[in-house]
């Protein structure tokens, strides 16, 4: 018999408080202890890139006002905080240019959230290398289940908080009831993103500006609802239980997915669901020996999703060039992909990008959109003068995960203005030791100055 419409119940949260307790004081397999250094590593890598932006920069300056001192290291600014203001900075820097990691299945970006809080967290309660990669693993598991069982699509803002909970509870040693509640209060107070994230068609789509997807302060509602919890507020724990909102399936099977094992690292910085197309590009440029000026249009079939996002081919800043398929092709096309990676303001005055983008046609595919998200694919049609060149439907690149070796040539290539190159080889160095077992040479790295 169904239980009547008003009867309280709390089995989501309260299943995902019991793994976070139980994980938390068990060994990670190496397969997701190494997944949880390589998205470290690549999101270090982002950081560094978001790091001058301007909304990074703004929230550098107000963490000095709203949050109270600490120890937590605002990473590359000789600046610290407290644990909650520091990953707030810090998740900003990683979210700001779309370099950071991703899971299709949520459609958004934990790493940005979850690695900020747990690193800051570790700091401040001083935990083991160990720890922080176990409380990692575990943020990554909890936000990819939430975020999966959305009935809509959310911005990353609105679900990573989950495993902002998850990865921070588990450090702080937080009790089962606390964490319950942690939960139930994050999923009431994160943010909401009804405008951005908001259902198609938006009009009009939302401008581009530095707060995005929300992560930032999705890092702080989380942080702040273990706090919360800890000290006795509540929350509506029946909240994840709500098929309006949430469908689970009927095993959440936790610590089975390993999530954090099935990330996706960007070669590019632009949303993801450029990159399918970005590589058929490629690939039908290379296979015919195609040079951007010879390019007349480009017709791109793509899925669904791809279709929500912005796609203005006249960008008026850099976030909206991360959000466009027809300027980042044309971008691509004519100067190179090295453009991407990362984009810079020159890439808003560039010669012909803008006349290309404008011939740059857009449609859904029924097929990729019947496969997304078990499978991304996208197909380009190129029209060169007599010629029609069409791509075979093409996957993005770096899912899941990507070689050590990539990562390196990724990191090189993305830190490659910020950084000199030996500074970029004593980070690397940093990482090579987080990889043996030491935590201290990356934490003496992010405490120094770009």
């Amino acid at each position: 018999m169904s239980p009547p419409n008003n009867q309280t119940k709390y089995e989501i949260v309260g299943e995902l408080a019991r793994y976070i307790a139980q994980a938390r004081g068990a060994e990670v397999s190496s397969v997701a202890r190494d997944a949880a250094l390589q998205c470290i590593f690549d999101l270090i890598a982002a950081s560094i890139v978001g790091f001058s932006d301007p909304g990074p920069s703004s929230l550098r300056q107000a963490a000095k006002e709203l949050f109270r001192p600490g120890h937590a290291t605002i990473w590359f600014a000789n600046q610290t905080s407290s644990a909650i203001g520091a990953a707030w900075a810090n998740s900003s820097a990683a979210a700001a240019k779309d370099l950071d990691d991703g899971n299709r299945y949520a459609a958004g970006h934990p790493g940005a959230a979850i690695i900020p809080a747990a690193l800051a967290t570790a700091q401040e309660v001083g935990a083991t290398l160990d720890q922080t990669l176990t409380a990692i693993v575990i943020g990554y598991e909890v936000a990819v289940t939430v975020g999966t069982a959305r009935t809509t699509y959310g911005s990353s803002g609105t679900w990573t908080p989950f495993g902002v909970v998850a990865a921070v509870a588990a450090l702080r040693g937080t009790s089962l009831k606390a964490i319950e509640q942690a939960l139930a209060i994050v999923g009431e107070s994160a943010p909401n993103q009804s405008f951005a994230g908001g259902p198609a068609p938006r009009i009009p789509h939302p401008e581009g500006a530095a707060v995005k997807e929300g992560i930032p302060w999705g890092v702080v509602t989380g942080m702040t609802a273990v706090i919360m919890a800890e000290a006795g507020h509540t929350g509506p724990r029946n909240i994840l239980d709500s098929r309006r909102h949430y469908v689970f399936p009927d095993d959440l099977r936790l610590g089975e997915s390993l999530h954090i094992c099935q990330t996706y690292f960007k070669p590019y910085a632009c949303c993801r669901h450029i990159h399918a197309p970005l590589a058929a590009l490629h690939q039908v440029m290379a296979d015919h020996n195609v040079k951007g000026t010879d390019i007349d249009a480009i017709h791109v079939e793509t899925h669904a999703p791809a279709l929500r996002i912005s796609n203005k081919p006249d960008p008026e800043n850099l976030v909206d060039v991360q959000y466009s398929i027809p300027f980042d092709l044309a971008l691509s096309a004519l100067h190179g992909p090295q453009m991407l990676t990362p984009v810079t303001e020159a890439s808003l005055s560039l010669p012909g990008v803008r006349e290309l983008a404008h011939k740059v046609t857009l449609e859904k595919n029924e097929e990729f959109a019947a496969a997304y998200p078990e499978t991304i694919l996208g197909r380009v049609t190129l029209t060169c003068a007599d010629r029609v060149l069409t791509s075979a439907p093409t996957p993005p690149e770096g899912e899941p995960l990507m070689s050590w070796d990539a990562l390196r040539t990724k990191f090189h290539r993305a830190t490659r203005f910020a950084l000199r190159a030996d500074r970029q080889q004593e980070i690397e160095a940093a990482i090579t030791a987080l990889r043996a077992g030491s935590m201290q040479p990356l934490l003496a790295q992010l405490s120094t100055a770009l």
